[in-house]
């Protein structure tokens, strides 16, 4: 059997009262903290001279100004200048000979002779040779015919074809090579072609006449 409580020693009752009046208690407490503080406190110190101005520092626009506009092109004025030089008083010279002069008159019985250059045959009847024939001249360049030096350390080689007119009296010009192969041997090849002797002129319907001939110039290493 429990025994049964009494009214008078429940301390639950006064639950709320007690805590309100605690509750008042510790708000007063922390008041009376501030204002006893407060009052121990020292004025703040006023570090800025009573007279003392806030300066603004001010910052210059700068607007810039668009260039002004060129001005109208007008038309350029033309000045004509007198070139004319006007001469006074030109002195007049008398170039005429004395009366006892006489110029003479130079007449020409004939009319000038015009020199026309002789035709170069290809083809005719009789062909230009070398005095003595083939053999004669296969003698001649076996004598006269050098091979270069650098072709032959170099170990060049060929034929060269060296074309040039025969003159009526035999003579050599219009030498050229129109198949070359070395420099040294185009030059060798033309060299011994124009200091060769005369040759036969070539004939055509009975008379002399310049021939054109085409020669091969064969330059072989053994």
């Amino acid at each position: 059997m429990e025994p049964k409580k009494n009214d008078r020693v429940d301390f639950r009752r006064w639950y709320g009262t007690f805590f309100n009046l605690g509750l008042m208690l510790s708000v007063g407490v922390v008041l009376v903290a501030f204002e006893w503080k407060a009052k121990d406190d020292k004025p703040l110190v006023d570090l800025s001279p009573g007279d003392a101005e806030w300066k603004t520092e001010v910052i210059p626009i700068t607007i810039q100004t668009p260039p002004a506009p060129p001005p109208p092109v007008g038309q350029s004025e033309i000045t004509v200048i007198d070139n004319d030089i006007k001469i006074e008083n030109i002195l007049e010279v008398d170039i005429n000979l004395p009366g006892d002069k006489v110029i003479p008159v130079v007449e020409l019985e004939d009319p000038p002779i015009v020199e026309v250059a002789e035709e170069i045959w290809d083809f005719t009847e009789v062909r230009a040779e070398f005095q003595g024939g083939m053999d004669a001249w296969y003698k001649y360049l076996r004598n006269n015919l050098a091979y270069p030096k650098l072709a032959q350390r170099t170990g060049v080689q060929g034929t060269v074809l060296v074309r040039f007119v025969i003159n009526t009296d035999g003579s050599i010009q219009d030498v050229e090579v129109v198949r070359p192969v070395d420099p040294a041997l185009d030059k060798a090849a033309a060299d011994v072609i124009l200091n060769s002797p005369p040759w036969k002129a070539a004939r055509h319907q009975g008379k002399a006449v310049r021939f054109r001939m085409t020669m091969p110039i064969k330059f072989k290493l053994n």
